[in-house]
């Protein structure tokens, strides 16, 4: 095709402009690959004091595999400190009867929460006060470690010079759902950020953490008021990161799926909800980049489907061009494959990449529609709208 054949057509244009789109997602995930390192092995030669924070909640299902695992470190200075959360399962008994077998478990009781603050965030707060740690690691009641991550964790925050440590935990999947829509967080960080950037640049805009793992130097996280400081965020992770780089502390993203997994969720309705907690938030509750997100979404992974099908059965343009679309779908697959083997996810699930994209706009228009007309977002019997305080 001509140069001019091809500047008059705006179909072939469009399809060329995806294809870029698509390939610059591509860069970012194959320098992500090289930079998102698994952590350091071995004990480090200074053992500090180090607090292991747990916020629960209702969390019968799963407290006691994560205490077990906490209790259990190789790590010889540590002490493990639990809230309960006004839990109304069977979270308190269990906590009670696993303090009377570990000496290092320490259980407290959470109080009422206070107006303007998220309820992981309060509980994360009163864990800080009555920590004793130079370190202090905040994880998620629904994760399990390995004996040797406390000292590998240490030994990484250490050697990196970081003054804040977050993981990728390894995600145990297990129904169709959850395989098709938890992958989407390794998705949108892997290809979208470059991840060197949250350690390397002071830019605020390059923040991710994940709350299920974050270690942190106990005077960088009272330099920056600790949790207080990010009282009414949803996604406190990523606004921790925010804050830390504000006060001239580096963040390091390390890749944890060889020491510590988690089970968010356990079916479609979890995952929805969960997600759609987070997601509008996580864009500080602008509507105009949640949509133009949505729109790059489907118009990079889902509308190359339809396209496809239409070739099919439409005019000679869409014909003459139909490899472009396959190109798109292609190359997008290719990039779940390699994130599934990053992060040892099952990369059938590859396959279903259309369907993943689908659900996360889903997934996006209900996180506002929860804010616009449900009253805010809900989880674990709280609701919370604080986006008319951004």
């Amino acid at each position: 095709m001509t140069i001019e054949a091809l500047l008059a057509s705006p179909f072939l244009l469009y399809q060329l402009f995806i294809l870029a789109c698509l390939l610059v997602f591509f860069g970012i995930l194959l320098f992500n690959l090289v930079d998102v390192k698994l952590m350091m092995h071995g004990m480090p030669s200074a053992t500090p004091f180090v607090s292991v924070l747990v916020p629960a909640r209702n969390e019968e299902r799963s407290i006691e595999a994560c205490v077990r695992s906490l209790c259990t470190q190789s790590y010889p200075n540590f002490e493990v400190i639990v809230l309960n959360d006004h839990s109304l399962d069977q979270t308190g008994e269990i906590l009670l009867r696993l303090q009377s077998e570990f000496p290092m478990l320490r259980v407290v009781s959470g109080k009422a929460l206070p107006h303007g603050w998220v309820g992981k965030c309060w509980a994360c707060f009163q864990l800080s006060q009555v920590a004793k740690g130079k370190f202090l690691l905040f994880t998620d009641a629904d994760t399990i470690h390995n004996a040797d991550t406390l000292q590998r964790a240490v030994l990484s925050l250490e050697r990196t010079r970081a003054d804040m440590l977050s993981l990728v935990p390894f995600q145990t999947l297990g129904s169709f759902w959850e395989q098709v829509i938890v992958p989407l967080v390794h998705f949108l960080i892997m290809c979208f950020l470059p991840m060197r950037m949250i350690w390397k640049s002071r830019n605020t805009a390059f923040s991710f953490a994940n709350g299920q793992f974050i270690l942190f130097r106990r005077t960088m996280y009272e330099q920056i008021g600790g949790h207080e400081a990010v009282k009414s965020n949803i996604v406190e992770d990523v606004w921790l990161v925010k804050a830390t780089k504000r006060a001239g502390g580096k963040v390091m993203v390390m890749n944890g799926i060889d020491a510590v997994r988690c089970r968010m969720y356990h079916n479609l309705s979890e995952a929805f909800r969960g997600f759609s907690k987070n997601l509008f938030a996580g864009l500080g509750y602008h509507a105009l980049a949640m949509l133009s997100v949505c729109v790059v979404m489907f118009l990079c992974f889902v509308l190359p489907f339809f396209v496809v099908l239409m070739s099919i059965f439409s005019s000679a343009i869409l014909l003459e061009n139909f490899w472009l679309p396959l190109v798109q779908i292609g190359l997008a697959v290719l990039m779940r494959f390699l994130i599934a083997f990053k992060f040892r996810l099952n990369p059938f699930y590859a396959l279903l990449h259309g369907l993943s994209i689908v659900m996360f706009i889903a997934i996006a228009f209900n996180s506002m529609r929860w804010i616009y007309f449900g009253g805010g977002a809900e989880w674990k019997g709280r609701r919370y709208d604080f986006s008319k305080a951004l």
